[in-house]
């Protein structure tokens, strides 16, 4: 049996480019890239906290250092520069590894400056 689980969480990045023109996908600073372990071209998730907007796409590499990130084609409209995303990769997992798996979670400043990073969300309290 396979379980669908959270492998990667960039929280509250600033998009800071939507190109409608651009061939569609989301460009991310390779940095982060490389930190939260997202591939190239590897399906990502996007949770806009702004407007509500859950839309799929693929990550490509912006450059290094650069703390872009770029809404890109038809995405551009689901997403503006300012806006405050979740991006979220998943992969699966035989059920057997889940225990031993913890995902990559990456917190942002408004800047897209790495503020802290963990590998578990906090219990959530009442």
């Amino acid at each position: 049996m396979h379980i669908t689980m959270l492998k990667a969480k960039l929280h509250r990045a600033t998009v800071t480019h939507a190109e409608l023109g651009y061939e569609g996908s989301c460009a991310i600073d390779g940095k982060i890239l490389d930190y939260a372990g997202i591939r190239e071209y590897e399906q990502i998730q996007i949770y806009n906290a702004n407007n509500g907007e859950r839309f799929t796409t693929y990550a490509i590499r912006a450059e290094d250092g650069s703390g872009i990130f770029s809404v890109n084609g038809a995405a551009a409209r689901r997403a503006c520069p300012g806006d405050i995303i979740i991006i979220c990769t998943y992969a699966e997992l035989d059920i057997d590894e889940v225990d031993e798996f913890k995902p990559t979670l990456v917190y942002f400043n408004d800047k897209n400056e790495i503020v802290r990073t963990s590998h578990a969300i906090p219990v959530q309290a009442a």
